[in-house]
């Protein structure tokens, strides 16, 4: 079917009408339904204090996840790339578990601080590795990651396998997603890095065009693709290490979120960059609502109901490319 020019703005448009409604769904929904048109106190201090701080970290979250998987794929051209294939998920989640199980405590966000040190560390080693002689290589990049992922992922199996305190539970729940533990301290310095994530991404957009088209192509229009891919991944990595901070480990936002905007919007990276921000954090705080909501007043983990939303969806998807 072939698409008019304003099928993008009609897609943007209905996203985020969609978007909002959510949110307003999002804000209502819990184990206690909140009506907008009988407010007391209580439930003012609920909507302040909970709802409204769990839904701005679900959109911060899922848009910064849905952002970075956009990028990954365009530099790496490989579709199955998203934030965590890279071991940055496991740096930030293995140093967030030092903290849980052992009580490591440096400031009040004893917690964030931690696993944004150890995804931005874990970005660094990657980065390190991925060089050789001739710079940054995107195949060499990716079995960093994949290597250091794994490595760190079995230093964090091994560390709770051996925990016996409560601590065990608090690190399972943050690496499945949870975000019942959210407040308002953790939004400004999680918005500051995903907004400079973001600005450097969309700063290097015709960069990121120029990738997904191959290096020799990227050369030829006048682009470095060692400088672009270098800076993209810090993009990328400001990014992730920001959203796992805030909430822990939820994965499959960055992989099909890119995937669903470009099958509606096409690959040019100003167009499927902040919609991927959109539909990422939509999807989050939609998984969010529901598992606070489905088996109330048990909480499921927004990362456990996200993969349970977008992974039928990506095998629908896989489905209808090979038909």
């Amino acid at each position: 079917m072939k698409r008019k020019n304003g099928y993008p703005v009609l897609v943007a448009a209905a996203l985020c009408a969609a978007s909002l409604g959510i949110i307003v769904v999002s804000v209502a929904s819990g184990p206690r339904v909140l009506n907008p048109f009988s407010m007391d106190i209580e439930t003012c201090r609920m909507l302040l204090a909970i709802r409204l701080p769990r839904t701005a970290v679900a959109l911060l979250m899922g848009g910064a996840l849905g952002a970075s998987g956009a990028i990954l794929q365009g530099i790496f051209r490989n579709p199955l790339a998203d934030p965590y294939i890279l071991g940055i998920s496991s740096g930030a989640s293995l140093a967030a578990s030092f903290g849980l199980l052992f009580g490591i405590s440096l400031f009040t966000l004893s917690v964030p601080i931690l696993a944004f040190i150890g995804a931005i560390a874990t970005g660094a080693a990657v980065v390190a590795l991925g060089h050789d002689r001739k710079g940054l290589q995107p195949e060499r990049l990716l079995l960093a990651g994949v290597g250091v992922g794994f490595f760190l992922s079995a230093v964090l199996m091994l560390v709770m396998t051996m925990s016996v305190d409560d601590g065990l539970k608090r690190a399972i729940l943050w690496m499945s997603g949870d975000l019942s533990m959210v407040d308002w301290e953790l939004v400004p310095v999680g918005l500051l890095f995903i907004l400079a994530g973001l600005v450097i991404a969309l700063a290097r957009r015709k960069g990121l065009n120029a990738l997904t088209l191959g290096d020799d192509i990227a050369h030829s229009l006048g682009f470095s693709p060692t400088k672009e891919r270098y800076i993209l991944f810090v993009a990328a990595s400001l990014m992730t290490a920001a959203a796992v901070s805030m909430g822990g480990v939820v994965g499959f936002v960055g992989l099909v979120v890119p995937h669903v905007v470009r099958r509606h919007v096409g690959s040019d990276a100003s167009v499927v960059l902040p919609l991927s921000v959109v539909a990422g954090g939509t999807l989050l705080c939609l998984a969010d609502a529901i598992g606070r909501t489905v088996a109330a007043p048990l909480e499921l983990p927004a990362g456990v109901i996200a993969a349970l939303i977008g992974s039928p969806y990506f095998i629908y998807l896989l489905g209808q490319k090979r038909a």
